[in-house]
């Protein structure tokens, strides 16, 4: 008996040891995606900054163009909220239902603020680049080189930032959903549907 107990109690330990060893990675791979946005996206706020062109042609800047600007005040966001995230996370703490929501739901909404940030400046640039003859609009990268070029390496990065978010959203939904079970229906409550006959007489 005394030694199928102490066989027992090694096995609970190895599996307690295994638990927080994949905590641990868990925790430490979630913490290094939280850090890597921030340079990809202060890197893409950066060059988009200092994009700007002047020539015979005239003058553009990010400024000339809605969803350039939307470009760089997304990345910032993302950026400080990396930051923030990265900090709490690399802190162990008890993981509480609470805390399990907050970054489920701050992950999703800056994943799609960073998603449609790239999305809509990918767009202008397309049409930068390509024009659109239906509304005559000629292509600008032409006359603008530069311009296009500092635009295309900004939505690039950007682009990598919404890896690391989509792989965040991912993890921030395991630790939700398979740590914490769905709320518990009470089964004492029955509904009038159940109670009624289905035939009157």
């Amino acid at each position: 008996m005394e030694k199928g107990s102490v066989v027992a109690d090694t096995r609970s330990v190895r599996a307690e040891d295994e638990d927080g060893n994949s905590s641990n990675a868990l925790r430490n791979s979630e913490t290094f995606l939280r850090l890597l946005p921030i340079g990809l996206c202060v890197a893409a706020l950066v060059i988009m900054l200092k994009n700007s062109q002047e020539n015979d042609y005239g003058s553009v800047s990010y400024t000339d163009l809605g969803a350039f600007r939307y470009l760089v005040h997304a990345n910032g966001i993302c950026a400080g909220y990396s930051l923030l995230s990265a900090v709490i996370v690399a802190v162990p703490r008890p993981s509480t239902m609470p805390r399990a929501w907050t970054f489920f739901l701050l992950d999703q909404v800056l994943t799609y603020i960073i998603l449609g940030a790239g999305a809509v400046s990918m767009e202008v640039l397309y049409l930068a680049k390509n024009g659109d003859s239906a509304t005559t609009w000629s292509s600008a990268c032409g006359s603008f080189g530069q311009f296009c070029h500092k635009a295309t390496a900004a939505i690039a990065i950007t682009f990598l930032a919404v890896v690391c978010y989509v792989l965040l959203s991912l993890i921030s939904s395991y630790k939700l959903f398979s740590k914490f079970d769905a709320p518990a229906t009470n089964p004492n409550t029955t509904t009038k549907a159940n109670d009624t006959p289905a035939f009157h007489a």
